[in-house]
């Protein structure tokens, strides 16, 4: 086969970047070693800053976003048994977050490329790329027991943090930078109605939680435990006590349903660079991962890919190579940002087991100086909603 842009992997990343490509009339074929039910299935995050919804809806793929996503205006922290709203909307000028799944773009997404019967392969198996350093790099995999290569004037490795193409760089070209947190997420999916209106963080003794949701009749929520937690640890009752205990309010009531899916996420932070050699570029979870505190990993992904389409769009039009070449500088302004503030968040809001009184007592004088003074929750508020796209 032969294509203009050869795409592996069919998430978030991977599907909007052909999308992009498509509507600028660049060929590309994507490749996804998983089964199209599973990836339509796969729960993951469920927060979209304002400039991911923008991307969206510029896009053409943002119909059922705009009818069934859930509009936040703001966002509650609660610490020391008492909440705290900050105003997202009145902070930002008028920007908002939108909670809607990331599955559900990518059933989105999927649906477009179907309808526009462009190429896409599920279930993908001995998946390789060679010839990076040359004019014309190459993807080989198999098909329903057939092999098959594809050439291509570029590669856009979407695969994750686990995928093929970052490995396939070779040694001393990346520089990697890593940090691995003690705990982890038990991250739960209910049939309830939510507590709040609005998401809920809560700083507390017995460590982190978050209440967030789905749909209106369906709540997320999440505990930090463990990294390495055993879910036989975790049955219903235990879960609902527990956060019971760390949401901490008497004015909220927790609607207690049947749990559906628990499930236990760690928590890391990772930063590739540079993020392309020779004729491959990665994208998303192949080139970055940021705890999800702030909310960030899929909204990043559609950033890297929005810069990346304007560069392939460029050089197809012009031949001009200029932003292909600047690509990871690009990118890795506001990933490092999306990286800090990730971090920050999760610094002040979980238990780490070597906290000291000390160090416990200015998390929460940070807290309180977050939730009371305008700069503060103003820097909290432009970050959570997304920084304004420059690029």
């Amino acid at each position: 086969m032969r294509t203009q842009v050869g795409i592996v992997g069919a998430g978030p990343a991977g599907l909007l970047l052909a999308h992009l490509l498509r509507l600028q009339g660049i060929e590309s074929v994507v490749l996804e070693n998983r089964s199209r039910d599973y990836i339509e299935n796969r729960i993951r995050a469920g927060v979209l800053e304002q400039g991911t919804v923008d991307v969206l809806n510029e896009a053409g793929v943002g119909e059922r976003l705009r009818r069934e996503g859930l509009v936040h205006h703001g966002l509650e922290i609660s610490f020391n048994q008492r909440r705290h709203r900050i105003n997202l909307h009145e902070l930002t000028g008028g920007r908002t977050i939108t909670v809607y799944g990331q599955q559900e773009v990518v059933k989105d997404l999927l649906r477009a490329r179907v309808e526009a019967a462009a190429p896409l392969y599920f279930e993908v198996e001995n998946t390789s790329i060679h010839a990076l350093d040359t004019a014309t790099p190459k993807i080989r995999f198999s098909h329903n027991a057939t092999a098959h290569e594809i050439k291509c004037d570029f590669i856009a490795g979407c695969d994750g943090f686990h995928g093929i193409c970052r490995p396939a760089i070779p040694a001393g070209v990346l520089q990697i930078f890593e940090r691995v947190y003690p705990f982890g997420w038990l991250g739960v999916l209910a049939q309830s109605k939510p507590p709040s209106a609005e998401l809920i963080y809560c700083h507390h003794e017995r460590g982190f939680a978050l209440f967030s949701m789905r749909t209106p009749e369906i709540t997320r929520l999440y505990i930090q435990c463990e990294p390495d937690e055993d879910l036989a640890n975790w049955p219903d009752e235990r879960i609902w006590e527990e956060l019971e205990l760390r949401l901490g309010a008497s004015d909220l009531t927790l609607h207690e349903g049947a749990i559906f899916q628990k499930g236990v996420t760690p928590m890391r932070s990772f930063v590739t660079e540079p993020m392309q050699y020779g004729r491959l570029f990665l994208a998303g979870d192949a080139a970055h991962i940021v705890p999800p505190t702030g909310a960030k990993g899929m909204n990043l992904a559609v950033a890297d890919v929005r810069i990346l389409a304007r560069a392939l769009a460029a050089y197809y039009q012009t031949g001009g190579t200029e932003l292909l070449n600047a690509y990871s500088q690009t990118c890795l302004r506001r990933i490092w940002r999306a990286e800090h503030f990730s971090w920050w968040m999760t610094s002040l809001l979980h238990r780490f087991p070597d906290t000291t009184l000390f160090q416990q007592r200015l998390q929460l004088a940070e807290l309180d100086y977050v939730t009371h003074s305008r700069a503060a929750a103003t820097a909290l508020a432009e970050n959570y909603v997304g920084l304004p796209f420059t690029e």
